[in-house]
């Protein structure tokens, strides 16, 4: 049995709950902080509800491995995707409201199962991994707090 992994980060946005919790769950929005090498296609209709699926593509050449999600815990301010596929686990995304915005923790708890899948991404990727997860909260930020400046009345 393969270890449990758990990467966490958290970013500060200056703009209300509703507002970062529809960045996070807006397809066209989403596409505007994912990194670009992920593509985001919903099975059936996009939706964030609890049930929903998405199948996430990592765009590499010749090889594009895919994971397929499923939005286990959803409420405002939560979001909770599972995953199956070369690696299991869940993408947390959790809002909690400060004083004049909110503080975004995603939380990434993952299994990799096969051993070489496992040493390779040890390997090559974890340090990636972290650093992408940063860099997405930051193009987060910027997209919630610039989606939040251009609306004219609350969602």
């Amino acid at each position: 049995m393969a270890d449990t992994r758990i990467f966490e980060q958290s970013v500060y946005i200056e703009a209300p709950v509703e507002i970062v919790d529809h960045t996070i769950t807006d397809q066209q929005l989403m596409h505007l902080w994912l990194n670009p090498l992920l593509k985001c296609k919903p099975v059936g209709e996009w939706s964030s509800q609890i049930g929903s699926q998405t199948r996430f593509m990592i765009r590499v050449p010749f090889f594009n491995p895919t994971l397929y999600s499923q939005v286990i815990e959803r409420q405002v301010g939560l979001v909770v995707w599972q995953f199956e596929g070369f690696f299991q686990g869940c993408d947390r995304w959790q809002c909690q409201p400060e004083a004049t915005g909110t503080r975004l923790r995603n939380s990434f708890e993952f299994r990799i199962d096969n051993a070489l899948v496992a040493l390779g991404f040890q390997v090559f990727a974890a340090q990636l991994t972290r650093r992408d997860m940063h860099s997405q909260l930051q193009r987060l930020k910027r997209v919630a707090e610039n989606y939040y400046a251009t609306q004219s009345v609350p969602l």
